[in-house]
C-alpha cells in the first residue's frame, strides 16, 4: 500500500494564520471605532437638520411661528407658537420632544445660549448655529435668515 502525500494544511501553518489574523484585528478595531464615532456624528448632525426643517415646513403650512428650543447639550423642543408669545401652551397644537442621545450617545451640542431658532410662516427664520460635538470632531449646523438649514 501507498501512502500519498496529504493536500491539507500543517499545524504550523495554521498557527502563523491565526497570529496574522490575530495582529490584523488588534490593527483595526481602533480604527473601526473611531469610524463608528464619525458615523454617530454625522447622524446626529442629519438628524437634527431634518427636525429643523420640518420645522421650517411646519411654519409654512401652519402659517404660524414654530419654535425650536435647545434645553440641554443633547435634548431640544419643537413647538408652534401661535400666539407668538414665545412660550409653550396646551392649545396652540403640537409640542414635539427630542432627544438625540438614544442613537448618538457620545455627541452633544452646544447652541448659543438664550438663542433658539424660530421659523417664521413665510419660511425665514431667526440666524443661529449649532455645533454638534464628539470624540471625533464636529459638525455645525447653520440656520440663516431665509430660512436655510445646512450641515458646514
Amino acid at each position: 500500500m501507498r501512502i500519498r502525500k496529504g493536500n491539507g494544511f500543517t499545524l504550523l501553518e495554521l498557527m502563523i494564520v491565526i497570529a496574522v489574523m490575530g495582529i490584523m484585528t488588534t490593527i483595526a478595531i481602533p480604527s473601526y471605532q473611531t469610524f463608528m464615532a464619525q458615523r454617530r456624528l454625522n447622524g446626529a448632525a442629519r438628524q437634527v437638520m431634518s427636525d429643523l426643517m420640518a420645522a421650517r415646513m411646519k411654519a409654512v403650512s401652519l402659517n404660524q411661528k414654530v419654535k425650536v428650543s435647545f434645553g440641554s447639550n443633547h435634548a431640544y423642543q419643537i413647538w408652534n407658537d401661535a400666539d407668538g408669545n414665545g412660550t409653550v401652551a396646551d392649545n396652540e397644537g403640537d409640542n414635539i420632544k427630542k432627544d438625540i442621545h438614544p442613537d448618538y450617545y457620545d455627541v452633544t451640542f452646544n447652541p448659543i445660549p438664550g438663542t433658539n431658532p424660530v421659523f417664521q410662516p413665510r419660511g425665514t427664520a431667526s440666524n443661529m448655529t449649532i455645533i454638534l460635538a464628539n470624540s471625533t470632531g464636529t459638525k455645525t449646523i447653520t440656520i440663516s435668515t431665509a430660512g436655510r438649514v445646512k450641515i458646514g
